[in-house]
């Protein structure tokens, strides 16, 4: 199986080091996993609240800041996900869990979606919702 997990860090919120790089890389095996593919390439940036806000401006016209932005592209590489690390901090203590789980979740969530999944709809939303945790829970950060 070949993963690829590219990180692009341009933030200092958040310390990154080798044990979320490991985690990032074992939820992208999960997925495969759980999709039947066998290899991926995924891109992941750490930004803070104003460039993610620029970005959901420029790409969804919507002015305000998100969690997490995906950008899918094909079968091998997956796409672009874009996290902001201000709002992973601001719903982990929202949430009550630790902010390595908001983090892994989110990027988890970008994973999906770069996958072709979303959550527009109840249904669509449990899909989703069920394949997040089932990843998660794989990778020992169930919710807790």
């Amino acid at each position: 199986m070949m993963i690829n997990v590219e990180i692009n860090n341009s933030q200092d919120k958040i310390k990154i080091n080798n044990k979320h790089k490991k985690t990032f890389k074992k939820i992208v095996e999960k997925a495969c996993e759980i999709e039947n593919r066998n290899s991926a390439i995924v891109s992941l940036a750490l930004v803070e609240d104003e460039k993610i806000k620029g970005l959901n401006k420029k790409f969804r016209n919507k002015n305000e800041s998100t969690d997490v932005l995906s950008f899918p592209m094909d079968e091998d590489i997956w796409g672009d996900i874009i996290i902001s690390t201000d709002k992973v901090i601001d719903q982990a203590e929202e949430y009550g869990h630790s902010v390595e789980r908001e983090l892994s979740y989110l990027f988890t969530h970008g994973v999906l979606h770069l996958l072709g999944y979303n959550h527009k709809t109840n249904s669509t939303k449990k899909v989703m919702r069920s394949k997040e945790e089932k990843i998660l829970k794989k990778v020992g950060l169930e919710r807790g």
